[in-house]
């Protein structure tokens, strides 16, 4: 009884944890995209786009937390039963995911600190960041995550393919098309939202006898 609580404590906390991100990370993705709509070309920005891109950076940080208790409690729930490779990748792309996004907000708030220079060099960092490595971590993550749960029976079938089909897109997309940034918070919030109407992630399975 203690165990089968402490399995259903992890999957809701995932999915909070799943819910909180998808929400904090698309509100900074769309304040960034509405302040510096073309990727940071002629940067000039008014009161509200700094407004708009100082709220973001401040939303950044809630977001890494809220993604690292997010990733955390969805390995605990796969248990002794996950793939070590697949896990391992899982691991690796969350934690490079989350490094990158930080390294992208701070270049980002190089725009608020250059008002008499040119901001289009920390703007185009910023970006190439985000869209160009950050979100290709992220669609690895999908990729491990979506297989993992196909591999434990945990995830019921149309997300899976979800995931695989929000995973190639971040990877082929990346800079050519606009906005595709929010593919990653809206697969997190589909999870996470299977997640809290009781099909946890990545229920473990017994291991079939050897």
């Amino acid at each position: 009884m203690e165990r089968k609580y402490k399995s259903l404590a992890t999957a809701r906390a995932a999915g909070v944890a799943g819910v909180a991100f998808a929400i904090l990370m698309a509100a900074a993705i769309v304040l960034v995209r509405v302040a510096l709509p073309d990727g940071g070309d002629e940067v000039t920005l008014d009161a509200g786009q700094r407004g708009g891109v100082r709220t973001a950076l401040e939303l950044v940080p809630f977001a890494g937390i809220a993604f690292l208790w997010f990733m955390g409690a969805l390995r605990e729930q796969a248990g002794r039963a996950e793939d070590r490779f697949v896990a391992t990748v899982f691991l690796g792309s969350g934690v490079v995911f989350v490094a990158t996004l930080f390294a992208a907000a701070a270049a980002a708030g190089t725009v608020l600190g250059e008002s008499r220079q040119d901001p289009s060099f920390g703007s185009h960092f910023a970006y190439a960041l985000l869209t160009t490595y950050a979100m290709r971590m992220a669609a690895v993550f999908i990729i491990a995550t979506s297989t993992i749960g196909r591999r434990l029976g945990a995830l019921p079938r149309p997300l899976v393919v979800i995931g695989y089909l929000a995973g190639l897109t971040l990877l082929v997309a990346g800079t050519g098309v606009p906005w595709s940034e929010l593919v990653f918070p809206a697969w997190a919030l589909l999870l996470s939202l299977n997640i809290l109407r009781g099909r946890p992630p990545a229920a473990a399975r017994p291991a079939a006898p050897a």
